[in-house]
């Protein structure tokens, strides 16, 4: 009687002090109190809940979810039809067990919070309904104040004449924070747990129920024995309201607690960061999504957008193996940069532009301007194609060449080969694109115009501001290129002429599922090369592949047109390929900047060793699933005579002119600069 007799006393003071702070706060705050009052008389002004925030979802080429976009906020609104029935029961058991009774403001669970919290010597119970805890989240500030608690009571009091109890709910619902940056209950679901609302069972049903009260204090990764002993409070509220059975809640207090995140809210980008960094900052540029830069933010992370992207994950999964296991051990000193392209739409399938996100933001893939070496001499083959150049007829490949510069500029250029070995005497086009030869395609490139190489590298697809230098043709860029304008320009070769410019995004739907914006790749395409000009280069650039500079690029059952790639002093390496379905592009080199790469693995790095190597892997996993497609073949009716070409004044050696039947002299534009050709039959 003596322990029971404390209880009481104590139950009593504690009422006596309570009532006359309330009473005390009433009488300061009688313009409140008289609100509450009259709250639940006649219609009011209709409160306004405004749009919860809620994450954006950015979906891959087959609807699987790469990754949330959100705020501080990471929520997933669901309906109450969403959410399992033992979730919504756990919750109003344990926060509100005469919801579905009161108008509002629950005096008597006010009075039993009290009487349960003295027994316990401690807060145990909250004395709000969840009608209270909805206004007190969306509606008033975090003060704690008699006139705050005033208001909470009115505004509950109407919002219930307002809205249904479901409606009231299921806003509550998706309102209350869990923990662990899950804001509503589909987010704590996959936070805890790695599955959706719907699915949940007693025991997890029980934990979430629990946290609501102190998500911090309950945390069952930080606080497995207060999250246990919490849990166990919510069953037996569970089964004390008939919601479980006996046999039912000893099951529940027995399943193991979550000992770390789970599920697609915690998991890493799976090496997806740089292509999700690209479709985020295109999304925040992108003025469909909003006027102001303000706007465009809180929709991508406010904004419960659905963003369909062109990423495939196989072929991402894919592309980040080879280049974890085709690069060489070289301490973080050199990395590679990988991006493949649909030629038939210009969709992105697989970007991987450094060493990994978390380690290094910076994407080389998009953002890596470089030098691209020899893999820019497909854009003089093709400007000498469109000049009726046959890839049959010769050229000196002789070195070092002697090039006028443009301009007046006494001083020629002089380069050498250096990436092809055979680079010596008269060749064919074909054999100078097969093994690289670089003073053949200085002198191709002044013959057909540098003015003409680089319209033509515009209209594949570079972007990047070109400067025409003769060095232009060797890759020799004031402004470098990035792998993803290699890839896209390679793609229009691929697409039998026709440009698509590469695109991040499929489609972008709202939160009410209508659809904001959507890509059409037809709208894009442009039609920049003939098809006979596409397809007899690509005949040419399967020669890198069968027998020259890129071998290692080969991919058993496939037909590979492509080219190798090599700076100044080994500094890039590239190797840039396609076939009709597929066009990739990739580059190896130093993150920070131009790094020789001469003794990496024992080895001089060229287009031709690991990037090649990366290439063939990558697109062996890409087309392993694809039939082999062979390139459609030129019109051999269009095909024009051979010729041998020379700069004016350049001398020709009797081998070469013998058997020739006759020579004829003509012009062509070179950087302004006279040419002569030899013709033969």
């Amino acid at each position: 009687m003596g322990g029971r007799g404390h209880t009481i006393g104590r139950l009593a003071a504690t009422a006596l002090v309570g009532g006359l702070v309330v009473a005390l706060g009433a009488v300061m705050v009688a313009p409140q109190a008289q609100t509450l009052f009259t709250a639940g008389h006649g219609p009011g002004t209709p409160i306004d809940l405004r749009p919860l925030s809620q994450r954006s979802v950015v979906y891959a080429r087959d609807g699987s979810i790469l990754t949330y976009l959100h705020e501080e906020q990471n929520r997933q609104s669901v309906t109450l039809a969403d959410v399992a029935p033992i979730v919504v029961n756990a919750i109003v058991d344990v926060e509100d067990e005469r919801f579905w009774r009161h108008d509002g403001v629950d005096v008597r669970g006010m009075l039993r919070a009290l009487y349960t919290n003295v027994q316990a010597g401690g807060v145990e119970q909250g004395g709000s309904t969840i009608t209270q805890q909805l206004v007190k989240n969306t509606l008033l500030t975090s003060k704690r104040d008699a006139s705050r608690k005033i208001q909470e009571a009115s505004l509950a009091i109407r919002l219930e004449q307002q809205l249904s109890k479901r409606q009231i709910l299921e806003r509550y619902l998706n309102t209350v924070y869990f923990g662990n940056g899950a804001y509503g209950v589909e987010a704590a679901a996959e936070t805890y747990f790695g599955k959706p609302a719907k699915t949940l069972d007693v025991a997890e049903a029980a934990l979430l129920a629990g946290l609501v009260r102190n998500p911090v204090g309950y945390d069952p990764f930080v606080h497995p024995d207060r999250a246990r002993a919490r849990r166990d409070v919510a069953l037996a509220r569970l089964e004390s309201h008939r919601h479980v059975t006996a046999d039912e809640r000893a099951a529940a207090a027995r399943a193991p607690l979550p000992a770390q995140p789970a599920g697609l809210l915690s998991k890493p980008d799976g090496g997806v960061g740089y292509f999700i960094e690209e479709v985020k900052q295109q999304l925040l540029d992108d003025t469909r999504l909003g006027a102001t830069p303000a706007e465009r933010y809180d929709a991508v992370f406010n904004g419960g957008l659905q963003i369909h992207t062109t990423l495939d994950p196989a072929m991402e999964s894919a592309a980040i193996d080879a280049v974890d296991r085709g690069l060489p051990d070289t301490g973080g000193r050199f990395t590679a940069a990988l991006v493949s392209v649909d030629p038939t739409s210009g969709a992105v399938r697989a970007l991987v532009g450094g060493p990994g996100f978390e380690q290094a933001k910076y994407n080389l893939a998009t953002q890596g301007h470089r030098q691209a070496g020899s893999a820019f001499k497909p854009f003089t083959l093709v400007a000498a194609i469109e000049s009726g150049i046959s890839p049959k007829s010769t050229i000196s490949g002789s070195s070092p060449c002697r090039i006028p510069n443009p301009g007046g500029d006494p001083d020629p250029w002089m380069p050498e080969n250096y990436e092809g070995e055979r680079g010596s005497g008269s060749m064919t086009l074909l054999d100078a694109t097969a093994n690289s030869v670089n003073c053949a395609y200085a002198r191709l490139a002044t013959i057909v115009g540098i003015d003409e190489v680089a319209d033509v590298a515009r209209r594949m697809g570079i972007t990047t501001p070109l400067e025409p230098t003769p060095a232009m043709t060797l890759g020799g860029l004031r402004n470098g290129v990035t792998p993803l304008e290699m890839a896209s320009a390679y793609a229009t070769l691929a697409g039998d002429g026709v440009r698509h410019r590469p695109y991040f995004i499929d489609r972008v739907l709202g939160r009410d599922g209508n659809t904001i914006f959507a890509t059409d790749p037809a709208h894009g395409a442009e039609r920049v090369l003939s098809t006979q000009t596409a397809r007899v280069a690509t005949q040419v650039l399967l020669e890198p592949v069968r027998r020259g500079t890129a071998t290692k690029a080969r991919v058993r059952g496939h037909v590979i047109a492509g080219k190798t790639g090599t700076a100044q002093d080994h500094q890039d390496a590239w190797l840039v390929g396609y076939t009709p379905q597929l066009a990739t592009a990739v580059w190896m080199g130093a993150p920070v900047g131009e790094v020789p790469m001469t003794n990496v693995g024992g080895i001089r790095v060229t287009g031709g060793s690991y990037p090649a190597s990366i290439w063939s892997r990558f697109m062996t996993a890409a087309l392993a699933d694809l039939p082999a497609v062979a390139f459609p073949q030129p019109n051999p009716k269009l095909l024009p005579k051979a010729t041998y070409l020379r700069l004016k004044g350049e001398r020709v050696s009797k081998s070469t002119t013998k058997s020739r039947a006759r020579t004829r002299t003509g012009t062509t534009s070179g950087a302004g600069r006279r040419v002569t050709t030899t013709s033969r039959p």
